[in-house]
């Protein structure tokens, strides 16, 4: 796929409540800065997008001193990327031919709107069917839920993947919050499922797909995406 102005589409989910707990969540920022500067400063031109387009809504845990990294200090820093955020596109006026991969970050909010979105699922698919790279990280890997194969079968069927784990869920004790677990759906799919140590980066890449464990794998991630891209 070699070709200049290279495009890549990222997908953050437009949910903001946490189960019934009362609690906010959204997407994990780390997931979602450490690899947009890891594209963007490669000169890929990278469009945000969301169910509901604007605002996605960030998860607030995310913004505590314990899981701030060179990346989101960036982002911290960044009014024009936050700018950019505050405006991402709505989900339903994307097209899949105007990019050449598509990104998803994870955060505990993709399992509640993007696993069940048709646009999202009908995009990952038009992505697959055309051969470009499908990458995902942490709970993000949940999108594929209902995503199928031209055959009809589960995208992730047979293939190498990996997302957050039982072990990581049971540590930030959303076990009973979450609407399904990452690591049992893909298994139940018929994914090949591996994870690393807990929290430890670990990345997947199954021919044009690559999934991440959680978000200390999110910069891998997308450079495993970016080596693709470039080949």
């Amino acid at each position: 796929m070699k070709k200049e102005n290279l495009k890549v589409l990222v997908v953050l989910t437009s949910h903001d409540q946490l189960g019934d707990t009362g609690n906010k969540t959204g997407f994990w920022i780390e997931e979602f800065a450490a690899p947009y500067y890891v594209m963007a400063d490669a000169g890929i031109d990278i469009t945000i997008a969301s169910p509901k387009g604007g605002q996605p809504p960030i998860d607030p845990k995310s913004a505590l001193p314990d899981f701030q990294t060179a990346a989101t200090k960036r982002f911290d820093a960044d009014n024009e990327l936050q700018s950019k955020l505050a405006n991402s596109v709505p989900l339903s006026e994307v097209n899949e031919q105007d990019y050449d991969a598509i990104f998803f970050p994870g955060g505990h909010g993709p399992l509640w709107d993007l696993a069940n979105d048709k646009t999202s699922i009908s995009l990952i698919e038009a992505f697959w069917r055309h051969d470009k790279p499908v990458a995902a990280v942490c709970h993000a890997p949940g999108v594929f839920r209902f995503v199928k194969n031209p055959d009809g079968r589960p995208l992730v069927q047979g293939k190498k993947v990996t997302g957050f784990s039982n072990s990581e869920e049971d540590a930030v004790q959303l076990t009973d919050v979450v609407p399904f677990l990452v690591e049992d759906e893909l298994i139940n799919l018929g994914g090949q499922y591996s994870k690393g140590d807990d929290w430890s980066s670990h990345v997947v890449k199954d021919g044009k797909l690559i999934t991440g464990q959680n978000p200390g794998s999110s910069e891998e991630t997308a450079k495993e995406l970016l080596a693709l891209l470039k080949q």
